[in-house]
This record gives C-alpha cells, sequence and structure tokens, in this order.
C-alpha cells in the first residue's frame, strides 16, 4: 500500500480528516482538484463571505450610525476593489496555512482530480495510488436553474456574487436561505436594490419560525424586500434581467442587473467514480453511508456535504475526525444535536438544538421563554438592542431542547447553548450560571430564568 489513508478533497472536512489522520501516526495523502487548498468554504464559501459582511457592515455602520455616538465623519467613500483586495489576502493567507499546517503534520498534497478505479486504487493524472482507506469529501456545488445558466458575471452563484467587479444597482436574489440573506446584506449595503424570491413561505426555513420572522423583519427594515411565496418560471437575459414569478395568484416580473441563484446546493461527485467503485447513492444524489460514516464500501468513508444533513462546513470538520479516529482505532462520538447553525446577517441569527416547530411535531410537552436584547444592558450601550433569546426546554424535566439567538454576536453567543445542550443541561443549570455584567450573554441567563421562575430585567 502507498497509504495508510487517502482523503479526496481538502475543504474543512476533507483538510481536517487528513490532518488528524496524521496526527494519528496514519501514512495519508489528500487528493484536491484546485490549486489552492481549502476547498469550497475558504475559497469562494465562509471564509470570503464573512470577509465582505465584515467590511460592508463597517461601511454601512460609518454611514448609518456612528452620528449617533457623536462621531461625525464626512466624504464616506466605497472604494468596492480594494474590498475584494483585503478579502483575497485573508484567503491567500489561509490557504498558505493550511499548505504549512500540512508540511508540519507530514501530509502529502497530490493536486489533481481523483478517480476512484475500485477496491484500494484512484488514479489521478494518469498515476495510480494505493491506500488501505479512503475518505470522500469531495464537497458539494451550487444548483442552478435549466433556464437561467450561471455565466458567473451577471447569473450568478455563490462563487460568481463574491468575484463581482462592481456593485449592482439592482440586485434580484432567487432564494430566500442563509446564503442569500448574507450575500444580500452585503451588497444592500453596498447600495444595491436587493429584491428576494422565495418558494417557501418564509426565509430561512431550518431555522426556528420566530427566528425567521424576526430575521425577515430586521432585513426589511434594513430596505431588503421579499416575495415569498413566489416560484420563477422564466428569465430574459437582455440590457437588463427580466424574471417571470408565479405567486400569491399572479404573474409577476422582475427586472434587474444582476441575479443571484441561491436556491440550494448537491453533492459534488462528478467524475469521481462512484459506480466503478461501487459506492452506493441516496436516491438525492449523496453518498449513502452507515452510522459510521462507511459506504456500500467498507474502507470508503465520506463526509460533509457528500452525505445527508446540514451542509455545514463546522460539521463536515468533526466528521473528518470522527472518521480519522475510528481508521486509527479509536470510538468517536459525534452529537448532531448540538451542531450550531448561524446566519452572518446583521443581527446575526443563530440555533442549536430543536426548533419549536420540530418539539411540537414530535409531541414533546414543553415550555418556551423569550428575553428580548432591548432590556439588555451592554446590548443597549453599543446600540444592538434588535432581536432577542428564545429558549425551549423539557416542560418536566427542563432539560434544554433548543437554544435561538437573533443578535448582534449572536454566532458566538450560541457557543454557550451548544455546550449547554450537548452536555444536557437543564434550564436551571444555565439559569443559575452566573455571567459576566453588562455582557450580551446575561440574555441567554435571563430567558432561561424565564422559563420556569421570573427574569429579573423585564
Amino acid at each position: 500500500m502507498n497509504y495508510d489513508v487517502i482523503v479526496i478533497g481538502a475543504g474543512p472536512g476533507g483538510y481536517v480528516a487528513a490532518i488528524r489522520c496524521a496526527q494519528l501516526g496514519l501514512k495519508t495523502a489528500c487528493i484536491e482538484k484546485s490549486k489552492t487548498l481549502g476547498g469550497t468554504c475558504l475559497n469562494v464559501g465562509c471564509i470570503p463571505s464573512k470577509a465582505l459582511l465584515h467590511s460592508s457592515e463597517r461601511y454601512w455602520d460609518t454611514q448609518k450610525h456612528l452620528s449617533e455616538q457623536g462621531i461625525l465623519v464626512d466624504g464616506v467613500r466605497l472604494d468596492f476593489l480594494q474590498m475584494m483586495r483585503r478579502k483575497e489576502t485573508i484567503i491567500s493567507g489561509f490557504t498558505q496555512g493550511i499548505e504549512g499546517l500540512f508540511k508540519k503534520n507530514k501530509v502529502e498534497w497530490i493536486q489533481g482530480e481523483a478517480h476512484l478505479k475500485g477496491g484500494y486504487f484512484v488514479e489521478v493524472a494518469g498515476q495510480t495510488f494505493e491506500s488501505r482507506f479512503f475518505i470522500l469529501a469531495t464537497g458539494s456545488a451550487s444548483i442552478g436553474l435549466p433556464f437561467l445558466p450561471f455565466d458567473e458575471k451577471r447569473v450568478l452563484s455563490s462563487t460568481g456574487a463574491l468575484a463581482l467587479k462592481e456593485v449592482p444597482q439592482k440586485l434580484l436574489i432567487i432564494g430566500a436561505g442563509v446564503i442569500g440573506v448574507e450575500l444580500g446584506s452585503v451588497y444592500q449595503r453596498l447600495g444595491s436594490e436587493v429584491q428576494f424570491i422565495e418558494f417557501l413561505d418564509r426565509i430561512c426555513p431550518g431555522f426556528d419560525l420566530a427566528l425567521s420572522k424576526g430575521l425577515q423583519k430586521s432585513l426589511t427594515n434594513q430596505g431588503m424586500v421579499f416575495h415569498l411565496s413566489h416560484k420563477v418560471i422564466k428569465a430574459e437575459i437582455g440590457a437588463a434581467i427580466s424574471l417571470t414569478a408565479q405567486g400569491e395568484g399572479k404573474t409577476s416580473v422582475f427586472t434587474a442587473d444582476a441575479v443571484l441563484v441561491a436556491i440550494g446546493r448537491k453533492p459534488y461527485s462528478a467524475n469521481l467514480g462512484l459506480e466503478i467503485a461501487g459506492i452506493q447513492t441516496t436516491p438525492k444524489g449523496f453518498v449513502a453511508i452507515d452510522a459510521s460514516f462507511r459506504t456500500s464500501q467498507p474502507h470508503v468513508f465520506a463526509i460533509g456535504d457528500l452525505v445527508e444533513g446540514p451542509m455545514l462546513a463546522h460539521k463536515a470538520s468533526e466528521e473528518g475526525i470522527a472518521v480519522a479516529e475510528l481508521i486509527g482505532g479509536h470510538c468517536p462520538t459525534l452529537d448532531y444535536f448540538s451542531i450550531p447553525g448561524v446566519a452572518y446577517t446583521h443581527p446575526e441569527a443563530a440555533s442549536v438544538g430543536l426548533t419549536e416547530e420540530e418539539i411540537k411535531t414530535r409531541g414533546i410537552s414543553y415550555k418556551s421563554a423569550l428575553f428580548p436584547m432591548k432590556a439588555n444592558s451592554r446590548a443597549r450601550c453599543i446600540g444592538e438592542e434588535e432581536g432577542f433569546v428564545k429558549i425551549l426546554a423539557d416542560a418536566a424535566t427542563h432539560r434544554l431542547l433548543g437554544v435561538h439567538i437573533l443578535a448582534a454576536n449572536a454566532s458566538e453567543l450560541i457557543a454557550e447553548a451548544t455546550l449547554a445542550l450537548k452536555e444536557r443541561f437543564t434550564a436551571d443549570q444555565l439559569a443559575e450560571t452566573c455571567h459576566a455584567h453588562p455582557t450580551l450573554s446575561e440574555a441567554i441567563k435571563e430567558a432561561a430564568l424565564a422559563l420556569f421562575k421570573e427574569p429579573i430585567h423585564l
């Protein structure tokens, strides 16, 4: 055997799995078709979008809110190309960092497209490699519309939306999920007129309904327009792009300079050779795995966006570590109940555990409490009073079932809730935990108090 483990794909699942395998003493290689490591997340997804979200929020805040604090700034201008250059610098630093981690841990990077040949073999650029185990981590790709193909200039996937040369005057976004609302936030802050066309009757459908509604209200107040329960049925591309959509019992036409199609992602396995290798897939095209991430070929594992479940970078990383430790002879555990999800809008939306709708479907007797951020002293000091903390707990045992936060820095606040759910805390334990004052996190304590006792500051 050439290797103990070959990982195919160097995204947040693949590169983390490769490093962990090497740390466990396994001779490891990672095959990546792109010229840089990090996958979609680092190169054209999570990292660049967060860089632009941060920059655009600073620009928006400078224009709209600094004067409230007695800070007067005249002549604020946007240098969009510099904003994009900063984003690229951040990406470059991270990709080089992963290369350094590979060298440090003695992971061999094989650059090229992998083709499984069956058994214990894989081919890259005409060269065949052999391994005892394989970890498939090829990620996902944007789903397009057959009548509106991507050109990444005017008809955009998330990749194209992160590489524009100028800010579009009018931007239509098909799909109001997390990717859509994040990128819509970027361009609305930079001056675009942003409208969403969403097939469902709510935005970010994976979130608790209160979180979805609260986020939509906030984004609407910022100037974004949502056309819910609408289906795009036709597109015409001329001087402007025209989309025909059906909804609310009528047909409407929307026009824009650019269109972002953000209707979801699909597992990326083109040309990987799954059939040749005898690896089964699900009806939706995901790689079928058992509880230990094994495919129909026991020596081949699959993780991340390639398998069923939420398409989250941190989920892929945790799965990568779990598989590496399984191969290394350990017995890892992975608790999907305590994997958080975040929309990096402003305010941010973050969620972990069950939504109220899921709890009702399961027939669990529960209690719900909501604490508004406007009653939090730190939120008022920093001018971030919008949003709330919502906590759900079992009515009989008081065990926490779900936490949903709409607030500034919700992506950081959710970590406390994630740990609490992972360790099976009760609402009482969370309520009795001392929180520093004044902090945004006190809203979590107050929401927990509101479940079975009384909040102090409401």
